[in-house]
């Protein structure tokens, strides 16, 4: 369902109210509105056509509820979402690559998943007088109801509750991190110890106490401290890991890491996964572009693309056992608050789309805004089954390979597909060759990712910790 654009000082005098419809074909509303309100409107068409005024329902959401944001606090989300933990993993890929192929294809993976940035930020409104402020409604838009949602659904969902469920994991052991450090030597800190469960709860009660904010664009200023912390801990690490010197005996070429053909293949393949999974955020793109204000004058795309310029693109488990004894329990603690910090102010952005598509639910049926005890009992509801999540699969991340292949054609290819399908540029040119290229690279990369991990958990196994985190 996309919401139309009307100039500020337009005054329709019809509305667009959501559709009950079970009709596939029915689940996208197109209106198209003149620049000024003095002209004729130059085509009206609805699936629920009841007149020439935006959809209501697209103002109670979280996601479009307020379109007061501007290029600097969008900058915070788009930064806030798409720098993580993830980026410090990266030096593992690089045994298996070498030093020359692994810089190769690390850039080659920035500038194709920036491209594909760039074609969501160009298709959230492709259709003048149209926005797309969700993934699943551009997926919807561009290959069919069904189509759509058998693509997206799925990824979009697990990238956004999954993403909070593992933040919940990475919160909480950095909560067990930071206190047995901050209390190394001492005791009373001992006396009673405090299960990882437990640790999940404090930080799953916080993140959700964070989430009553009402919209995605009043949790702007918690994305802008989320943003600066992510910076300064990925650099704190980096820093303090070169600051050891380098290694004696240690060479940069390709290693030979197993005695098979597949074990290499598959060490390449889980290299060049581990690259192409560390560039996260596209399933948030369109919702974070949805907070900036709209008109056949000024579209949101431009501020937007001023807004992706400065995104760019190693555990702490790892980082405490190498630092852990020749670093002042001052500045380990220091490092574990600011990841803490950055995991709750994460954990917002990545949870609004969830909000938002229960919040659809009940506005849909109930043709009125959340009351504000609906709206909190949804988000506590949402915090509950992450945190059941975390609980119940603290061995999550080691399946982070696996499902990431899966959801990577939402990041690689499934962009290029849409803006085939959309803008149908001149078939054999230059723009559909190179699209069309990149959509099907995507697709066989995913695939060729996928069985890499799975044969990787096959041949190494998976420590299954059910409900012991």
């Amino acid at each position: 369902m996309g919401e139309v654009v009307a100039e500020a000082n337009f005054r329709p005098g019809i509305a667009l109210h959501p559709s009950n419809t079970k009709n596939p074909e029915e689940e996208v509303q197109v209106a198209t509105i003149a620049a000024s309100p003095s002209r004729k409107a130059t085509s009206i068409a609805s699936a629920n056509w009841q007149g020439n005024e935006q959809n209501p329902q697209e103002a109670w959401l979280p996601i479009t509820e307020s379109r007061n944001g501007n290029t600097f606090l969008v900058t915070f989300q788009i930064l806030c979402s798409g720098i993580g933990m993830q980026a410090l993993v990266l030096p593992v890929a690089f045994p298996a690559l070498g030093w020359a192929w692994g810089i190769v294809c690390l850039s080659l993976a920035f500038v194709w998943q920036l491209y594909t940035i760039w074609l969501l930020v160009v298709l959230h409104e492709s259709v003048p007088g149209i926005r797309y402020s969700r993934y699943l409604q551009l997926a919807i838009a561009a290959f069919g109801a069904k189509l759509g949602k058998l693509l997206a659904i799925f990824p979009v969902m697990y990238l956004s509750g999954g993403t909070c469920a593992m933040l919940i994991i990475t919160g909480g052991r950095t909560m067990e991190l930071f206190f047995r450090t901050i209390c190394r030597g001492e005791a009373a800190c001992h006396a009673k110890s405090v299960s990882g469960a437990e640790w999940f709860l404090v930080f799953t009660c916080i993140a959700i106490l964070i989430a009553q904010l009402p919209n995605l664009n009043s949790i702007a200023w918690v994305s802008l401290v989320g943003s600066i912390t992510a910076v300064l801990y990925t650099t704190l690490i980096l820093v303090f890991s070169i600051g050891k010197g380098r290694p004696s005996g240690v060479s940069y070429s390709p290693s030979e890491v197993g005695d098979s053909g597949m074990d290499n293949i598959s060490s390449i393949l889980n290299a060049l996964g581990i690259i192409a999974l560390a560039f996260r955020g596209h399933n948030v793109i369109l919702e974070i572009q949805g907070t900036l204000p709209s008109g056949p004058k000024h579209p949101s795309y431009k501020p937007m693309r001023k807004a992706v310029v400065p995104y760019n693109g190693g555990l702490l488990s790892a980082f405490s056992k190498i630092h852990g004894h020749n670093t002042s329990k001052l500045t380990m603690g220091f490092v574990y608050l600011i990841v803490l910090v950055n995991c709750l102010c994460t954990f917002q952005v990545y949870a609004v789309p969830v909000f938002d598509n229960l919040e659809l639910r009940y506005t849909a049926r109930k043709k009125q805004r959340c009351p504000g005890w609906v709206r909190t009992g949804l988000r506590v509801f949402f915090g509950g089954l992450a945190f059941l999540i975390a609980v119940a699969f603290p061995f999550l991340g080691s399946l982070a390979p696996l499902i990431g292949g899966i959801t990577l054609p939402l990041t690689l290819a499934y962009p290029c597909f849409m803006w085939l399908s959309m803008k149908k540029p001149r078939p054999n040119g230059a723009v559909w060759s190179l699209n069309l290229g990149l959509g099907c690279f995507g697709i066989v990369l995913s695939l060729l990712l996928v069985v890499a991990a799975g044969w990787t958990l096959a041949d190494k196994g998976l420590d299954a910790n059910f409900f012991k985190p």
